[in-house]
């Protein structure tokens, strides 16, 4: 019997997926573990697997159209069966029509949020490639022209991406390729953009967090001077190199494990305390905010927790991060320090009930006994939900946060 495949709910977040393109067309035989679509979610580009087998028999959504979760994106079935009874009073997508789809070598991804002047560009729309290949050649700044595909009948795939390292040559000609286009003095002009998914999400999610959670704001400033002394005399015995951000991040997990109300959740009708304390690391993106999570951050050493963001960065910028790896913090740290920011306040990211906003380290003349000399002083900005966490509890996690960061030794025994 025929059977529907719908959208799957591929993140806790996600209410729509994107189909970059099919891999399949109407007619081909399908086999479990077969890759049919590349799907772009509000966090990562994804591959969707196929648990059926049989023939394609209907394509639901064009190449470039979002679906809806548990919207209809193709039927597979018996060659030949009748499938029209299974869509009959189902919406099959979110802003897309019905279409049997074209090869997979046929379609191309137009990535509207960045705009790169390639002079191959007619070149490449010839070369054959996945559409996931494709995105993430150009999120990347790729030429394809210059990958050897090990796919069918040399089709450059995904693995053939993520393995070409260019030379630096290439990088500096692939460096003036993406220019600003400007308009002659006098001259009026826009581009619009669209919305990718991720961007669709973080709109979306920081909006109501903004509106619904009322916000409160305590701001401490630490003295960095034991920090920077103990980071150095550890990066000496480290496997891995310590950041003051996995400084950071173990040093809340030690202070959520003294103030467990601040390591909690706001659920409409009841407060969530987590017994878990799992630390979100914002990250930076081309297209927007990623949140990969420490899991049991203050179970781990500052090695572990130094190793394991560092590889989910990295996991992060390559976009082959999993749900998984994005999901189910309990705080959130946003870092800007390295930006050269003193000071700012961050939006709470759900469904956290804090977030703490980390500013740069800085060189202050201080007085020292009878002179003067220079002490490092970092300010850190807690963003609070005023329905879960109450202002004195807040200014008791950052005391707590204050001796752990100016103290480092402490939350090492």
């Amino acid at each position: 019997m025929a059977e529907v495949l719908r959208m799957p709910r591929l993140s806790d977040t996600m209410t729509e997926g994107k189909i970059i393109g099919w891999n399949k067309k109407v007619g081909d035989k399908i086999k479990p573990g077969d890759v049919l679509a590349e799907v772009e979610t509000d966090k990562a580009t994804m591959e969707l697997e196929s648990y059926n087998e049989g023939t394609l028999l209907f394509i639901g959504v064009e190449a470039g159209n979002a679906v809806i979760v548990d919207g209809i994106l193709a039927v597979v079935g018996k060659e030949g069966e009748e499938f029209q009874s299974l869509l009959q009073g189902t919406p099959v997508a979110d802003a897309s029509t019905p279409t049997e789809a074209k090869p997979a070598e046929a379609v191309v991804e137009t990535v509207a949020a960045e705009v790169v002047t390639s002079v191959s560009s007619t070149e490449d729309d010839r070369i054959k490639a996945s559409p996931l290949a494709k995105k993430i050649a150009a999120d990347k700044g790729i030429d394809l022209s210059m990958l050897t595909g090990s796919g069918d009948g040399g089709r450059v795939i995904k693995k053939d991406v993520d393995q070409y390292t260019p030379s630096a040559a290439t990088q500096s000609s692939a460096s003036t390729a993406t220019v600003a286009t400007f308009l002659p003095n006098g001259t009026e002009g826009h581009t619009d953009i669209a919305l990718t998914q991720m961007r669709k999400t973080i709109a979306r999610r920081l909006s109501e967090s903004k509106f619904s959670a009322p916000h409160f704001y305590l701001t401490i400033e630490l003295n960095m001077d034991n920090a920077m002394t103990s980071r150095n005399a550890i990066n000496e015995v480290s496997p891995v190199k310590i950041s003051f951000n996995d400084l950071i991040i173990k040093a809340c997990a030690s202070a959520l494990r003294q103030h467990p109300d601040v390591n909690s959740s706001w659920m409409g009708d009841f407060i969530r305390q987590n017994h878990h304390i799992h630390i979100g690391s914002a990250l930076a993106m081309p297209d927007g905010l990623i949140v990969p999570v420490i899991k049991f951050a203050d179970q781990k050493s500052l090695s572990q927790i130094a190793s394991e963001a560092k590889g989910l960065y990295a996991k992060a910028k390559d976009k082959k991060i999993q749900p998984s790896e994005f999901t189910g913090n309990t705080f959130t740290i946003s870092n800007l320090g390295m930006m050269d920011i003193e000071e700012f306040t961050a939006i709470i990211n759900p469904p956290d009930s804090c977030i703490l906003a980390v500013g740069k380290i800085k060189e202050v003349v201080v007085k020292k006994g009878e002179g003067f000399g220079v002490s490092n002083f970092m300010k850190v900005t807690l963003s609070c939900d005023h329905r879960s966490v109450d202002g004195a509890i807040a200014a008791s996690f950052l005391q707590t946060l204050k001796k752990f960061i100016e103290n480092p030794v402490t939350m090492l025994v």
